[in-house]
């Protein structure tokens, strides 16, 4: 079991992302490029927030986790930070798709295709009763500089948990956090 505070205080794994760009050079419909993202490039000398979550179009991740985020990334930029992260346990092309079908367009979808940054927090869980396969549990975080100051990790982690919990992952909770620090 995984607790905010095992997070908090630790510096973030050092990992390569495989994210989909858009590039007007690419022929075709489809007019995106591979492109890598390292942990460093997103966090070093960065004030960051990251929300993970189950999964891409699964119930409370769409109607009201990155919603959430999005509706209050401004309130996030206006209290100092740098980026608003959503990461999930899905490829590139899925969670290119959500964003657009959710009409997300501040806060930046990171595919964690192979779950190696979820891997290197611990917060990768099976969720095989839902035939979900290995996902990322729910939790959030604040980090400086690649180090997490303050995470909010949902209660009852375990593998197959019955329930969803979310109540403390959300834009608010952070949001309050970082107004008080503020």
């Amino acid at each position: 079991m995984v607790t905010a505070a095992d997070l908090e205080g630790k510096p973030l794994p050092q990992v390569t992302f495989k994210t989909r760009v858009r590039d007007e050079t690419v022929a075709g419909p489809n007019p995106f490029r591979w492109q890598d993202v390292t942990t460093e490039e997103l966090f070093k000398g960065k004030k960051v927030v990251l929300f993970a979550l189950p999964g891409a179009y699964t119930p409370t991740c769409s109607s009201t986790h990155l919603p959430g985020y999005e509706k209050h990334f401004d309130d996030f930029k206006a209290l100092g930070v740098d980026n608003v992260i959503c990461l999930s346990v899905n490829d590139a092309f899925v969670m290119f798709n959500w964003g657009k079908a959710l009409g997300v367009s501040k806060v930046f979808l990171l595919p964690d295709g192979s779950a190696t940054f979820t891997k290197g927090l611990k917060m990768l869980v099976k969720k095989d009763n839902l035939g979900f396969g290995e996902r990322s549990w729910r939790y959030s975080f604040y980090a400086e500089d690649g180090v997490i100051k303050k995470a909010f990790v949902e209660a009852g982690y375990a593998d197959d948990c019955p329930t969803d919990p979310f109540e403390v992952s959300d834009s608010e909770t952070m949001l309050k956090y970082l107004k008080e620090k503020h």
